[in-house]
């Protein structure tokens, strides 16, 4: 996926620092975001229909943005348990809140799903949030979701789905840290690549790693269909599941 120029001014204007950050040291993880809001796009939908939509780990808003500009009839709730750069994606995005197409709540992602009904949310989007999870409290999440999930409903998730080839993975990321190095050690920016690579520990780790086949077949037992992974580059991927009709 190559991201238009005309689109990535647009980012950039409303999220600014923290969009060119994270397109300088994971442009990858850019790219995801904008692959999440262009399958919401591309959903056929009933005419005069207004999705419910969920978004689990807004963060600052970069994925939040990404949905709200691929479709206009939708009501958007983004879910984020970290104050800061929570508040920070509702001053980027305060003309959606106005407008009352946009509303945030500060919580855990499973949390927040248990408070939901049955059957009342269209689509639930992600992007580098669930791969954040103790795998026990990932199984939880994936379960709420497709709970809260209408029949017919659909999980995007763009997110780091590790290979099941555990030499390709491990020289997958071995590149992308090769590339955090490169980029912050040239801008004097230590402190955020000790973050990064703490992170990334976290990541690889044996109880938050989500591998392809077990993500895969873990969507399979909560009850999902057509459970699609494409888009791979590297470490990361596009997942999509659908609720089935009945």
């Amino acid at each position: 996926m190559v991201i238009n120029e005309k689109y990535d001014a647009q980012f950039s204007g409303i999220i600014g620092q923290d969009y060119d950050m994270l397109k300088m040291i994971c442009p990858l993880a850019v790219e995801m975001s904008h692959l999440v809001g262009e399958t919401l796009k591309n959903l056929t939908l009933p005419s005069q229909s207004i999705l419910k939509v969920v978004e689990l780990g807004g963060g600052t808003g970069i994925t939040t943005l990404s949905l709200l500009t691929a479709l206009r009839s939708m009501t958007l709730l983004s879910i984020d348990n970290e104050p800061v750069m929570q508040n920070q994606a509702k001053s980027h995005l305060a003309s959606w809140v106005e407008s009352g197409q946009l509303t945030f709540e500060l919580d855990d992602a499973l949390s927040a799903l248990q408070k939901l009904p049955d059957s009342s949310i269209d689509v639930v989007a992600s992007a580098y949030t669930l791969h954040n999870f103790l795998q026990s409290y990932r199984a939880k999440v994936i379960n709420e979701i497709f709970r809260v999930l209408k029949p017919n409903g659909l999980l995007i998730n763009g997110d780091r789905y590790a290979l099941d080839n555990v030499s390709e993975h491990t020289q997958a990321t071995q590149e992308e840290i090769k590339h955090y190095f490169k980029i912050l050690v040239a801008d004097n920016k230590l402190d955020l690549l000790q973050q990064w690579i703490i992170h990334l520990f976290n990541d690889e780790s044996e109880n938050h790693i989500m591998r392809e086949n077990v993500a895969i077949s873990q969507l399979y037992d909560a009850g999902f269909i057509q459970v699609r992974l494409t888009a791979r580059n590297g470490v990361n991927a596009l997942v999509t599941a659908t609720k089935p009709a009945t």
